[in-house]
């Protein structure tokens, strides 16, 4: 049975961790709480501070008459469940999360030895509800989130069922305290999905959003022969108002345009607007005819135009509903879009160049569909695709794009798009905490141009941090003396051990944040510097975090060659976190 149990905590997480919003991962809590159980309904509320109920979200299972699975206003006076707003006071008196306890239709008392202390008044109201619901029990988990009190966990069984047992109750405790850390997590990931699918600056969509939303576009246009259309976009004369009028001039010549562009997209329903990056933009457009997205563009570039301080922009337009040949693959619409966008550029066109609609006499084939076709590199000389089918993520647009940035947002596409691939290789075992960490670790150093990575575990209850596993790709000019070597030596060694009392700095990052170093700054910790003088280093970017495996703390290391490291602390850390989600395991030793 402690087997069983102990494997439902870990399904009760995994569902958890597969969810895509809270409401989902509330539902896959409520299902697998009641099977964990043996109920035959649970019910997952929350606190509404606002109105001071007690709002149920989800009813799961056998139902009493006027219950519903996605109540829309089933709610209860939170004064109604001391236990609620009063578990601060046990939480501080015993050093422990509040326990759940039981309640049975026929006892007027709360049962023993899981009584809440103000619960006595309210249990014959409770024992009066479970009878007119037709049930026998029921067990009732405080749910604790950020250290506050969140709302509560509720599983029963019917009449002629046995009564939970004090068991029941720990067990139910452990499984509200599940579900308290799949929420935050839930919580966790919302926010990095919202940051991993937009620009900050300009708040529209980002390459990644625009790269998911084009996949399936696509597949609707090669399903049913929709239309998809690109409208890639330059912002001409960026670099003279930075450089002339300063950066922030240039963001606001940035922002304006991007209101632009969604004014735009509101004009075509189904279409996507986004930063990809610098001065570039974009428009994805579904289920819009070809001379409509056109026309958007003519007045998107004459709009760009009469921006303050701005020199209009480089347009360029490809859609599925042009004479362009077959678009199987997202990345050959960028290719013509990109195409059509840089023969704009270089002639200076006020006006977009639309791919397959430059021929006439002395252009055929259209020049654009060439140009884009040349840029191909998996694409023959017969005409025909290569073996793959189609480009290389890395590859498919010749026109933009570096093998190395420190742009955050590009840090979480890369090293998000590194873990799903590494999820759906089965290359990292879900429970596999080191692996995942040296995922977000290895990437993160190549798009950084980093020295190296270090990822590091410290076990619970202790002090004591050691290296998992690291990586070096460059050597660095280190000092030259003997007790610098030795010390650099202990860094570089795979079973370094560092006493985190020593370390202020990554101690805290180590409690789930993060912080950038640069050598020689003023007010550096006068430890860390060390740890950067010894070993020749000029940089270092750290986030850590934990789980019920113990403490992380991934570390990238950098050199004169490194990319700035500074504005990736954020990222890092919110990486980290996703790395630690889910299933915990040590490092093997």
């Amino acid at each position: 049975m402690p087997d069983l149990r102990l494997q439902s905590v870990v399904e009760l997480a995994q569902d958890m961790a597969g969810a895509l919003t809270p409401l989902e991962a509330v539902r896959a809590a409520a299902a697998r709480a009641t099977e964990a159980l043996g109920a035959t309904m649970a019910a997952v509320s929350v606190w509404d501070r606002e109105s001071g109920r007690l709002r149920v979200l989800v009813n799961h299972g056998e139902l009493a008459p006027g219950e519903e699975e996605l109540p829309e206003d089933e709610s209860y006076p939170v004064a109604d469940f001391p236990e609620i707003v009063t578990y601060l006071d046990e939480r501080w008196t015993t050093g422990r999360l509040p326990r759940a306890w039981v309640q049975t239709a026929e006892s007027v008392e709360p049962h023993a030895g899981h009584a809440h202390p103000t619960a006595g008044a309210y249990c014959q109201e409770r024992a009066a509800a479970l009878r007119r619901r037709g049930r026998a029990c029921c067990v009732v988990a405080p749910i604790v989130l950020h250290g506050q009190a969140w709302g509560e966990l509720y599983l029963a069984r019917s009449l002629g069922m046995p009564g939970f047992t004090d068991a029941d109750a720990d067990y139910a405790t452990l499984l509200a305290a599940q579900v308290s850390a799949g929420l935050a997590q839930t919580e966790r990931l919302a926010d990095l999905r919202r940051l991993a699918f937009s620009d900050p600056l300009t708040g529209l969509a980002n390459r990644r959003a625009v790269d998911e939303r084009l996949e399936s576009a696509l597949a609707a246009h090669n399903r049913d022969d929709t239309v998809v259309s690109l409208v890639v976009c330059d912002v001409n004369g960026l670099k003279r108002v930075n450089d002339q009028l300063g950066h922030e001039m240039g963001d606001r010549l940035l922002e304006r345009f991007a209101h632009q562009l969604s004014l735009a997209a509101a004009k075509l329903p189904g279409s996507l607007a986004a930063r990809l990056g610098g001065d570039e933009f974009c428009l994805l457009v579904e289920g819009q005819k070809a001379d409509e997205v056109v026309a958007v563009a003519e007045e998107l570039c004459a709009r760009a135009l009469a921006l303050a301080e701005g020199e209009g922009v480089a347009c360029g337009v490809a859609s599925t509903g042009d004479s362009i040949g077959p678009v199987t693959t997202p990345d050959r619409l960028f290719r013509l879009a990109d195409a059509a966008q840089y023969r704009a550029k270089a002639a200076r066109a006020a006006h977009p160049v639309v791919a397959g609609r430059s021929h006439g006499p002395g252009f055929s084939p259209d020049p654009t569909v060439l140009l884009a076709d040349a840029a191909d590199p998996h694409r023959r000389a017969d005409g025909r695709r290569g073996p793959t089918g189609r480009a290389g993520a890395g590859d498919r647009r010749r026109f933009r794009g570096a093998a190395h940035s420190a742009d955050p947002g590009q840090l979480l596409t890369a090293v998000l798009s590194a873990l799903d691939r590494a999820a759906a290789a089965k290359a990292v075992h879900p429970a596999d905490t080191l692996g995942k960490l040296v995922v977000v670790a290895e990437t993160s150093a190549r798009l950084l141009d980093a020295v190296g990575w270090w990822v590091s575990y410290v076990p619970p209850g202790s002090q004591l941090m050691r290296t998992a596993q690291h990586a070096v790709y460059r050597m660095t000019s280190g000092p030259s003396s003997s007790r610098a070597e030795t010390a650099r030596a202990q860094i570089e060694a795979p079973d370094a051990v560092f006493d985190l009392r020593h370390y202020p700095m990554t101690r805290r990052a180590v409690r789930g944040g993060a912080f950038a170093l640069r050598a020689g700054a003023a007010g550096n910790d006068p430890a860390e510097e060390a740890m950067l003088v010894v070993s020749g280093y000029r940089g270092m970017v750290a986030a850590g975090g934990r789980n019920p495996a113990g403490g992380w703390l991934v570390e990238l290391f950098a050199d004169d060659a490194t990319l700035p490291l500074g504005q990736a602390a954020s990222a890092m850390r919110a990486l980290v976190a996703v790395g630690l989600a889910g299933p915990a395991s040590p490092p093997v030793v």
